[in-house]
């Protein structure tokens, strides 16, 4: 494969992950990344400062998506409903090969403190998205704050069920991912 065909960034993602699963993340090197994935070196420096960045890769078009679903909610919207509104497009993002590439990732992340500390950084993150977005609405900050949190606990929950390995393949994951923003706005009513 040329180092200039298209899908370069896509290609790293996936041999990153795969060689972390099956050889560990400190035993992976850049090269053995860049080689896997049909490019050189310095493309993959063009495309991720480090390693570690490889498993954020989608963050910001994830962080874009929940807020332009959060803006473009209707007007009388509560926060939830405006979160469930970016929640539902973010995964609408979110394909067959995401759902196939969940396992591995899970895995990768599981067996390294320092891919968990990340993936916990890009939860903030989006979290702290949200929360803007919600803010920019005219929701007061607390409330901003605890629906962006259960924002983000929703989508990683409904994440998980949807990217089960024994789930029909044509399940989708805005359904899921609706379905535990639901159930914590529930569990969060019972808190009294």
């Amino acid at each position: 494969m040329g180092r200039w065909e298209p899908g370069a960034r896509e290609r790293l993602v996936i041999a990153a992950v795969d060689l972390f699963t099956e050889q560990g993340y400190d035993a992976t090197t850049v090269a053995q990344i860049a080689e896997r994935a049909g490019v050189t070196k310095s493309t993959f420096f063009r495309h991720f400062p480090d390693k570690r960045e490889l498993l954020v890769a989608g963050q910001e078009m994830l962080s874009r998506l929940l807020v332009e679903g959060i803006a473009e909610a209707p007007a009388e919207a509560s926060p939830l409903e405006a979160v469930t509104a970016g929640l539902v497009r973010a995964a609408g993002a979110m394909g067959p090969e995401s759902r196939q590439f969940a396992s591995r990732l899970k895995a990768a992340v599981a067996a390294n403190t320092e891919l968990q500390e990340r993936d916990a950084l890009k939860s903030v993150s989006l979290a702290a998205a949200m929360t803007t977005a919600l803010i920019t609405r005219g929701v007061p900050d607390a409330t901003a704050a605890l629906a962006g949190e259960l924002g983000v606990l929703a989508f990683k929950r409904g994440y998980a069920e949807w990217s089960k390995e024994d789930r029909d393949t044509e399940d989708d994951l805005a359904a899921h991912v609706v379905k535990a923003l639901d159930e914590l706005r529930a569990a969060s009513a019972s808190l009294g």
